[in-house]
């Protein structure tokens, strides 16, 4: 039994605030490996391998993040409906941070041989195990402070964070690539951006170190004993249902951030500060314009905004491979730009919309695995197979449009068997039930 008395809750702004810094802190570990796998790892860690072949290996050791974030938001949901949301944040911070740094020190294949790569993939599953934990603990002390008709708003906060870090990530790689040569870049300026990971985490566990429980969390009596059983066993439908529905926005932003970034380097000689800078621009618009369509789900609710979302994406995946094969700067921009807009649609709300799908006591385990579920289905895959496809292709790669345009449709029938969710105004607003 929890002790529910009562505990001061923290200001709406200030959790929300807490909650975007440590989300961006952990998304820039994370996105920082992805930048670094498109740009030089593929050379540093399997030299023996043609280039295509390295691109590849590369893109599979960022692969094996997504396929252990799963298996973090089981562990750390677990944690998080036994014991409470708050220690999940401590926790999954220091694990992202300390791993993260540890990869900026892997001595290169030249070195060490074939444990570099080993060490690599060892630390990039260990990366995803933290995040996988991060988003759950996060996203619910922000959902389950906020009050019902403001929900989907505050929650969108955490999702802010991915945007923030991602810009940190591509910020720091493009300075290092524009004041330092070729040649020092590769040698050890893609270190730097991991290394500092270590202060950023010790900024976030100072942020969090203040943050109080969760009152829904402290209103459960008696704690599920194994929450992931209760989930498998009564909501599988739901995880399934969730994780199709999501595979689109991952899917769309590792084409953005990752394969594009490698597939416009390599392929279409486009300059590496320029095409940053392009994905960049469009990254900002999407974190500056989520707390507008989260105050829109509100208003509207959940699953309208996912389903015009997904078929947003549907529309506009050809269009955008066309744009990329430009090698255009603002052509490219624009394709992206809209991509974004697409994506933002639906996570917008998503923050508000899983926890809403599920009960409190099994809420930090379903919500966490369902959603990682989808970066292991859009995420995991997509920037393989898209370099793949496109090297099949000819200059435009309307395979990988194909295949992309595939994935939303897939998204677009999950959202379409999906409940709506959003609460009913405050006079009659009750918990909302398990779907």
């Amino acid at each position: 039994m929890h002790d529910v008395r009562a505990v001061k809750a923290p200001s709406m702004p200030r959790l929300a605030a807490a909650a975007l810094a440590g989300t961006a802190i952990e998304f820039y570990d994370f996105f920082v490996y992805g930048t670094a796998a498109a740009l030089v790892l593929g050379p540093l860690f399997f030299p023996s391998f043609s280039p295509l072949a390295g691109t590849l290996a590369a893109f599979g050791t960022f692969g094996v993040g997504f396929l252990a974030r799963p298996l973090g938001s089981v562990l750390f949901g677990h944690i998080g409906d036994r014991h409470g949301r708050r220690p999940v944040l401590v926790a999954s911070l220091l694990l992202t941070g300390a791993s993260t740094v540890a990869v900026g020190c892997v001595p290169t294949y030249d070195t060490i041989g074939a444990a570099a790569p080993l060490l690599l993939i060892a630390l990039r599953f260990l990366q995803g195990l933290g995040l996988g934990g991060e988003w759950g603990g996060a996203v619910l002390l922000t959902a389950e402070h906020a009050p019902p008709e403001r929900r989907g708003l505050w929650s969108s906060f955490p999702q802010i964070g991915p945007a923030v870090g991602f810009l940190l990530a591509n910020g720091v790689v493009l300075a290092l690539s524009s004041t330092l040569t070729d040649a020092q870049f590769t040698q050890w300026g893609w270190r730097v951006p991991f290394w500092a990971a270590g202060v950023l985490a010790l900024v976030g566990l100072w942020l969090r170190a203040s943050l109080t429980e969760s009152p829904r969390f402290l209103e459960i009596g008696e704690p599920v004993r194994v929450p992931l059983v209760e989930v498998v066993r009564d909501h599988w439908r739901l995880v399934l249902l969730t994780a199709g529905a999501l595979a689109v926005g991952y899917a769309i932003f590792y084409t953005v951030s990752t394969w594009s970034l490698s597939y416009a380097t390599e392929r279409l000689g486009v300059d590496r500060g320029v095409m940053l800078t392009c994905i960049m621009a469009a990254v900002v618009v999407k974190g500056a314009l989520t707390p507008l369509f989260a105050l829109l789900g509100d208003r509207y609710g959940r699953r309208p905004l996912c389903l015009a979302g997904s078929a947003a994406a549907a529309v506009w995946m050809f269009p955008m491979v066309a744009l990329l094969a430009t090698g255009e700067p603002l052509l490219m921009f624009l394709g992206f730009l809209v991509a974004m807009l697409a994506f933002i649609t639906m996570f917008a709300v998503i923050a508000a919309y899983l926890p809403e799908l599920y009960e409190p006591q099994v809420r930090c385990t379903g919500a966490a695995v369902g959603y990682n579920l989808g970066g292991v289905v859009g995420g995991a895959l997509t920037p393989i197979v898209a370099t793949t496809l496109a090297e099949q292709g000819g200059r435009v790669p309307w395979a990988v449009g194909a295949y992309l345009t595939a994935i939303a449709l897939l998204s677009l029938g999950c959202f379409a068997l999906l409940p709506e969710t959003r609460p009913v105004p405050a006079a009659k607003a009750v918990e909302p039930a398990s779907a």
